[in-house]
């Protein structure tokens, strides 16, 4: 896999997430602030600079989607261990990273295919953690911990629904209807 401009970023964001969550564990709002506002507009960069240079490949896209999963995994841990989501949720985000990437045959080198939840609960496992991470940093008492957990077991919600759904489509194509 070449290491262009796209696959750096995407690299050095999957670096950032045991940093990430170590800041977060540990109450170092600056840094945790600092290194999402990067994850997120890393994410958003890698892959448009990517298909503008004409490097977009799978390698590359699994990449990013592995950089975002455990990013996101790391930080709902972090985020778990305060009580601010629920202990399943990094568990799940993790089993379904590697759900995903197993039945899109990521691994041989194929495209991932997201289905359309799989693909919102992608960004929206970003949300508790940038409400956790702007709140802590702006200082404010709003939205409590308790709020925060809220998103956390409603995406605990949807991504058991994903998985299922990912699940029953695998084994519909396998069964040819």
């Amino acid at each position: 896999m070449p290491v262009g401009p796209a696959n750096a970023l995407s690299g050095l964001r999957l670096l950032s997430a045991p940093v990430f969550a170590f800041a977060l564990a540990e109450d170092r709002t600056a840094l945790a602030f600092v290194l999402f506002w990067f994850a997120v507009g890393s994410d958003v960069l890698d892959g448009r600079i990517a298909r503008a240079r004409g490097e977009a490949s799978a390698p590359g896209g699994f990449l990013d989607h592995l950089a975002d999963a455990t990013f996101v995994t790391l930080g709902l841990l972090a985020a778990a261990s305060r009580g601010a989501v629920p202990q399943l949720l990094p568990a799940l985000v993790a089993l379904a990273f590697g759900q995903y990437a197993a039945d899109s045959r990521a691994l041989r080198g194929e495209l991932l295919r997201a289905s359309a939840l799989g693909r919102l609960n992608g960004i929206a496992y970003f949300v508790p953690l940038g409400t956790l991470v702007g709140r802590d940093w702006l200082g404010l008492g709003f939205p409590t911990d308790g709020w925060i957990r809220l998103m956390g077991w409603l995406l605990v919600v949807s991504t058991l629904l994903s998985m299922f759904d990912r699940m029953h489509a695998l084994l519909r194509a396998r069964a040819g209807g």
